[in-house]
């Protein structure tokens, strides 16, 4: 059986009303070992569900003004509300990103919108840049009518300067990874608030997607969640 095409319109009528959008998706092949659909049995397909610039911050704020104010990962708990509920009524089983044993949400993007990373690890996106994320993922017992991704152009393969690598006041990001303990030091340490207020300078400083960059606000909430729990 496959889902009709009017119940991936639907999905996505009930996304947008949240700020959230389509990502893309695809039918598991013979050897993906996928996770558990609806029904307990291996998932036959997979949408991923995320967002494009700060479009569901207004609709978080909302929610969040009703929640106790000592709700732990408040946007996760949001999404994981509102991804469940479209899944609930489309007969599909939502997954997070922050899931354990964690789900291959990368691999998943790279194969449903034919993404690859930046150097910084972020995907990079011919459109949004790196301002945009997902939120989760509805796995279905049927296959969907989607059409196979072809390969997104790569905008830093033509990009000379590499600003992204050079911003850092620590040097996070480089040929050899993400420098984990030395960005978490500068965001928490006397010289952070650069960071603290406006987000990832090395994110900040790539020239493509800056119609969807996310507001000063939202950068500022994502990294004090950074430095509250990582590390």
């Amino acid at each position: 059986m496959i889902v009709p095409a009017g119940s991936i319109d639907g999905i996505a009528a009930a996304l947008l009303a949240n700020g959230l959008i389509l990502r893309g998706g695809f039918n598991f092949a013979p050897g993906d070992a996928p996770p558990a659909g609806s029904s307990g049995a291996p998932a036959a397909a997979v949408l991923l569900v995320g967002q494009a610039g700060a479009a569901p911050w207004p609709h978080f704020l909302r929610w969040r003004e009703k929640q106790p104010r000592t709700i732990a990962d408040p946007l996760d708990s949001w999404s994981r509300e509102v991804i469940g509920a479209v899944a609930e009524t489309f007969g599909a089983r939502a997954v997070s990103p922050s899931d354990r044993p964690y789900l291959p949400f990368q691999q998943w993007a790279m194969r449903a919108e034919g993404l690859r990373p930046s150097p910084l690890g972020i995907l990079m996106h011919p459109r949004y840049g790196f301002w945009h994320a997902y939120r989760g993922a509805l796995l279905f017992d049927d296959e969907l009518s989607v059409q196979a991704a072809e390969a997104a152009p790569h905008l830093c393969d033509s990009c000379v300067e590499k600003p992204c690598l050079k911003s850092c006041p620590v040097d996070a990001y480089s040929g050899q990874g993400f420098a984990h303990q030395s960005c978490l030091a500068q965001v928490r340490g006397a010289n952070g608030e650069p960071c603290r207020s406006s987000g990832c300078l090395d994110r900040n400083a790539c020239p493509y997607g800056t119609a969807y960059r996310y507001p000063p606000e939202v950068q500022a909430f994502h990294m004090a969640s950074f430095a509250a729990v990582a590390g």
